[in-house]
């Protein structure tokens, strides 16, 4: 039986739809059904001049195929007209629907896997309403205590301790309790999702050349390498705190499945650089598959034909092959 994956296109302005009906036009193993304003997707699949049926999709029927071109839709409708490339405050509590109704789908066992596009978190604070991103909210729809942000690229599978807070806020944010549960989590997934027998996981350390033995810090010597020690003792495959200079280099890379960075800019420059436009990030921890581009909404040139797909392509290709 095929799987159903819900998508959220993000912000109307973006290029979300863009993307959302470029992938649309290949053949897919899976059924897609797309949670947006379908006078939205309409018009800007003409602006594209790209074929597009949109069909209302019955989450209570099993999932069926995808015909390129086309793509199933639960109708949410747009609180203005979105113009590509224009924000507007007044959309940003229909970018919020559509992720509950993705949600809801999935916590009702109505789809397998969210694939959502990018947002722009800044006019949806700007409207009023606390937005953080796509994980921190995901984790609060489910009530979920604790996920762990990964990026997948190019066989390299990077975590996040710490997601998106300021970086005065990352050294009290690191302590032993966050780090147990993060790599509990991880390697757990790792087992479940990518059917890794026995996950060997790098650790990476916070300062500079991980403290230079308490020159440049402390954090690795009271929280990260006790955290790791206690962990190890539990029979964890696991190593570090190791330089996070060093640690993406071939030597250890050969021989790790995942590696954990303490913060959001420790990790992403180097992930973007090898793979921006076809890395995927994947949200671990929630109680359904939810995968998303690794760009943002890239307004000045939604519509304009411009906007690469690649990413959104395999966060729905990698959002299949998990579970």
């Amino acid at each position: 039986m095929n799987k159903r994956l819900v998508i959220t296109p993000g912000e109307p302005a973006g290029i979300g739809p863009d993307i959302t009906i470029q992938m649309a036009q290949q053949p897919w193993d899976a059924e897609l059904v797309v949670i947006a304003d379908p006078d939205l997707l309409a018009k800007r699949a003409k602006c594209l001049d790209l074929p597009l049926q949109l069909q209302t999709s019955d989450p209570d029927l099993p999932p069926g195929s995808h015909t390129p071109g086309s793509l199933k839709i639960i109708p949410v409708r747009s609180s203005a007209t979105a113009e590509p490339g224009s924000l507007n405050t007044k959309n940003a509590d229909y970018v919020i629907r559509t992720l509950e109704t993705a949600a809801s789908l999935c916590m009702n066992k109505k789809a397998d896997a969210i694939v959502t596009g990018p947002v722009h978190k800044g006019v949806i604070n700007k409207a009023g309403i606390a937005f953080t991103g796509h994980t921190e909210f995901f984790a609060q729809y489910c009530g979920v205590q604790q996920t762990v942000m990964l990026f997948v690229v190019d066989g390299l599978k990077v975590a996040l301790a710490t997601t998106h807070i300021p970086l005065s806020s990352v050294s009290q944010a690191v302590t032993k309790e966050l780090l147990d549960s993060v790599v509990r989590l991880l390697h757990d997934e790792l087992k479940q999702k990518f059917r890794i027998t026995a996950p060997h996981i790098l650790i990476c350390g916070l300062n500079p050349h991980a403290g230079e033995g308490g020159y440049l810090g402390r954090e690795e010597i009271d929280t990260i390498a006790p955290a790791v020690r206690e962990l190890c003792a539990e029979h964890y495959s696991l190593e570090g705190p190791l330089p996070a200079d060093t640690i993406f280099t071939r030597k250890y890379l050969q021989r790790a499945d995942a590696i954990l960075a303490m913060y959001h800019d420790q990790a992403l420059p180097l992930v973007k650089y090898i793979g921006f436009g076809h890395a995927v990030n994947v949200t671990l921890g929630l109680p359904f598959v939810r995968t998303s581009v690794d760009h943002g909404t890239a307004i000045d040139i939604a519509g304009t034909k411009h906007a690469d797909a690649g990413s959104m392509i395999a966060a729905a290709r990698l959002a299949i092959s998990l579970g």
